[in-house]
């Protein structure tokens, strides 16, 4: 109890209440670089400056701010022993300033907003507004009145002033023969050609795609591309539409995913079968035309130029269903998306190619006239297979690499020779640099694949690489892909 008991005089527990003092903090620093912008100038008298001449002080009785609150002291802006306040603007006479006096400051003279206006000044606007009256009365009259008028003129001039705008005998004059078409021309290999190819629909449970095909053979086979149908090979429609219209449903007869083929098979109810030529014996420069159905517009007709032929393009899709190399026939002929599987031919109405790719700038935008078609001659035979068992079969050099230069010399770098396979039953081992392919030269790997793809599995090619500094040259005996 001593430690924590009353202290000494204290009977309820509580001493004597002691107020806490009252602090009123400074007024914060105004900051330098205001202060330097804001504040009065060397010359100033008490913060104004005196040009034009020295500033009158305000005579008469001084008077407290109207804005004064007992708090004003706590506003770090508020000077409370300025004797100036807010009124009208300076007045400025002879070239030096003057204040008002606050008696004479018409802002403070509440007693001038409650003087009436003299009453010889009353009568006036009310005459100016009946004299507006009139003249508004005057204004309408003056509108329906000539509205009237306009509007009987025109009723009159449609009654009896068409003759000279209209008649009912009137023919228009119509001149020249039908234009000339040669069998050659594009119009008339369109007209042709056109109802061989048809557009093919491909629906999944989760993607729809439109593609082009030709038809091949009279029995409904349709040549398309693999990238177009495989999406639906796992389950999903496929529905094929002809240039008349006609719909029909179709099966999917084989694909090879290695040459990015596909074969279907639909009605044979009023087909019309492509004539297919022959790639061989095209050349740059010859025109092309492309048919297909580009961004779902089915018919589309396209024109340009064979660009290269036997042009090395490695053809793959986003989803991994076609991972393949191509000896394409390159051309300017627009071709777009949905053009894939769709007919280039050429200027006799012959089909050289099926139309597969574009080339890209980068995922999302397409290089302009430039477009690969798959040479017929190649797609021809890959077809055949498919119709006769379902899959088709390549020659294989057994080994993997990629497109390398050595030196002055390009060629195929092989990373890896597979044991038992083509290569390495022919010698060839891990390093070898590849330049030349059944007596064609290789700039990259895409285009030995290309030229060993072409063969069928048991053809002998000859191959010339570099080991080192060492050129050999052996016989391969292609082994199934």
């Amino acid at each position: 109890m001593t430690d924590f008991g009353r202290p000494a005089g204290v009977d309820d527990g509580f001493g004597p209440r002691v107020e806490p003092p009252v602090y009123l903090p400074p007024p914060p620093t105004v900051p330098y670089p205001v202060a330097q912008a804001f504040g009065p100038t060397p010359a100033a008298n008490d913060g104004f400056d005196p040009a034009p001449g020295t500033r009158l002080e305000p005579q008469g009785r001084r008077r407290e701010s109207p804005w004064w609150r007992r708090n004003a002291h706590l506003d770090p802006w508020r000077d409370p022993a300025a004797p100036y306040w807010l009124g009208q603007g300076a007045i400025f006479a002879a070239g030096r300033p003057a204040q008002l006096d606050p008696a004479e400051d018409s802002e403070f003279d509440e007693s001038q907003l409650a003087v009436p206006a003299p009453a010889s000044e009353d009568a006036a606007p009310v005459g100016r507004a009946r004299y507006g009256i009139r003249i508004l009365i005057l204004s309408v009259v003056i509108a329906v009145v000539a509205g009237a008028i306009g509007g009987g003129a025109g009723y009159w001039l449609t009654r009896h002033g068409s003759p000279g705008l209209h008649t009912s005998g009137v023919h228009l004059a119509q001149g020249g023969s039908p234009a000339n078409r040669p069998p050659n021309s594009v119009a008339a290999i369109a007209k042709r050609v056109g109802p061989a190819v048809v557009s093919i629909n491909v629906t999944t449970s989760t993607e729809a795609a439109v593609g082009s095909g030709v038809v091949i053979d009279k029995h409904g086979y349709v040549l398309t591309n693999n990238h177009v149908v495989s999406a639906a090979a796992t389950g999903g429609s496929i529905v094929v539409t002809f240039s008349n219209e006609d719909t029909a449903k179709a099966t999917i007869v084989g694909r090879d995913p290695v040459s990015d083929l596909a074969v279907l098979k639909v009605p044979t109810a009023s087909l019309t079968v492509a004539s297919l030529g022959y790639s061989k014996n095209l050349e740059v420069g010859d025109p092309v035309i492309a048919i297909g159905s580009p961004l779902g517009l089915q018919g589309t007709v396209t024109t340009g130029i064979v660009s290269a032929l036997n042009r090395p393009v490695h053809v793959f899709d986003d989803a991994g269903t076609s991972d393949a190399y191509i000896g394409a026939v390159q051309t300017d002929a627009a071709i777009n998306p949905g053009n894939s599987g769709g007919a280039l031919v050429d200027a006799s109405g012959r089909v050289v190619g099926i139309n597969s790719a574009t080339a890209r700038l980068t995922s999302e935008s397409q290089a302009n006239g430039i477009g690969f078609a798959i040479p017929i001659d190649y797609a021809k035979r890959i077809a055949e297979q498919l119709i006769a068992t379902g899959h088709a079969v390549h020659g294989s050099l057994g080994a993997n690499g990629r497109s390398v230069v050595s030196g002055l010399q390009e060629g195929a770098y092989l990373e890896q020779v597979l044991p038992g396979k083509a290569a390495a039953n022919a010698g060839l081992k891990n390093g070898d640099v590849v330049v030349v392919a059944d007596g064609q030269p290789v700039q990259g790997f895409d285009q030995l694949v290309v030229v060993v793809q072409e063969h069928k599995p048991g053809d002998r090619i000859s191959v010339t690489y570099l080991r080192g500094a060492a050129r050999r040259t052996v016989d391969v005996t292609l082994s199934s892909g």
